[in-house]
């Protein structure tokens, strides 16, 4: 069943009840295209020349491995809802990558475009992050804001990938699509900003990437806008050289000084978080718990997984396959009884339960509504007890993103 959008419902609503009968504006959606099939790859050859900031063309950093767009929109005065979506498609790598959308916005001088042109460096990273950059805020600089986190899929289809199509899959898909709901980031989308798309890739064949931003507005003069404030606390996505996989978690906490305002309201806490570690034992593949605590108070405790990734199959066609057997149910065709008989069935790696994430999904934050905060300085603490270090070849590590929204 269909579900009937909630600015219709308004509008049905008002025109029963009278209100806001005046000055509706026609109701639509505005649909910002920031890429369209634009290959994301790793050349550092081709990109080797200066990066003009003031520029509205697509720029190219850190080696190809990263797109970004100077956009600018208008501040909104009326309710709006903002939607994020991504298309992907593989050029020629096969594997399964980590991936992040970002904003830079406007103001933000002293960011991580701003850092790899050589115009700004990294605030020192003092103990507390064992010397991490750019993963805490420092002078003049706050984290690098992630708007939605995803994972490439095994996706490039070629003529070997035929022979490990299951039965079950009508076809491998060329394609995915994320959308997301990023509204409570929307002032960060207000004036000029940056938006940029990193994926991991080493390849020289990469992947093609399209987005879009999705903006509705609330026809209704009287659905005034409610302000909101955004803070950044964490981001350990490692998106230019100088950030290393950030392994901190496996020696120690990271605690963070943040300063809510007095007249804040509805305090939020979003936290994104996936594990990675290319083994068997690294933190991709087993169960740890995530631990969130606000000035000594544990606001959040969970063991961030996800068990359903064969249901990404169809978007993994260059997983690893492997034959493992066992014992089948069947309707025999000649008796049309049930008997049953040992088979060797696909089981892929995309298939595998993971940190969080599947090969081919987007990661969605976990939000916590602070019910005790202190009008200034707060402490917030982040730990992933059992985390493990990175240790070459595995690497494991965590990709953490947290931000506080309020409302002003």
């Amino acid at each position: 069943m269909k579900k009937t959008p909630f600015f219709t419902i308004l509008i049905v609503f008002s025109l029963l009840t009278g209100a806001c009968s005046s000055k509706v504006k026609e109701q639509g959606s505005r649909h910002i295209v920031i890429f369209e099939n634009e290959p994301l790859h790793f050349n550092p050859e081709m990109y080797q020349g200066p990066v003009d900031l003031n520029s509205n063309d697509l720029v190219r950093i850190a080696d190809g491995r990263i797109l970004l767009r100077k956009l600018s929109l208008p501040v909104y005065e009326r309710e709006v809802k903002a939607t994020l979506k991504i298309t992907f498609s593989s050029a020629g790598d096969p594997w399964d990558k980590s991936g992040s959308c970002f904003v830079i916005p406007a103001g933000q001088e002293k960011n991580i475009l701003t850092i790899f042109t050589g115009d700004n460096e990294f605030p020192e990273a003092d103990d507390s992050v064992e010397g991490f950059k750019g993963i805490v805020a420092g002078e003049n600089f706050v984290p690098t804001m992630e708007l939605m986190r995803f994972m490439t899929p095994f996706g490039a289809v070629s003529e070997r990938t035929r022979n490990r199509r299951p039965v079950y899959i009508p076809h491998w898909e060329e394609q995915v699509t994320w959308e997301q709901d990023i509204t409570d980031r929307m002032s960060l989308l207000e004036g000029e900003f940056w938006i940029g798309i990193w994926a991991d890739t080493w390849t020289n064949e990469g992947y093609i990437f399209s987005a879009e931003l999705i903006i509705e507005e609330s026809p209704w003069p009287c659905a005034r806008k409610t302000p909101t404030e955004v803070l950044p606390l964490l981001n350990t996505v490692y998106y230019i050289g100088g950030q290393g996989h950030v392994d901190v978690f496996a020696r120690k906490d990271i605690e963070i000084q943040a300063d809510i305002p007095q007249n804040a309201r509805n305090v939020k806490l979003y936290y994104t978080t996936t594990g990675h570690g290319g083994h068997a034992g690294g933190d991709e593949f087993v169960q740890r718990e995530n631990i969130v605590k606000v000035n000594g108070a544990e606001v959040l405790r969970f063991i961030p997984w996800r068990d359903d990734c064969a249901s990404f199959r169809r978007f993994n066609p260059s997983s690893g396959v492997w034959l493992r057997k066992d014992t089948a149910y069947y309707i025999d065709p000649v008796t049309r009884s049930y008997q049953h008989k040992v088979i060797e069935e696909r089981l892929a790696s995309s298939d595998l339960s993971r940190s969080n994430w599947c090969p081919g999904s987007i990661v969605l934050p976990e939000v916590v509504e602070l019910k005790h905060w202190n009008a200034g300085p707060n402490t917030f603490t982040f730990s992933i007890p059992e985390a493990q270090e990175a240790i070459d070849p595995y690497l494991n590590h965590w990709l953490v993103s947290a931000w506080l929204v309020w409302e002003e």
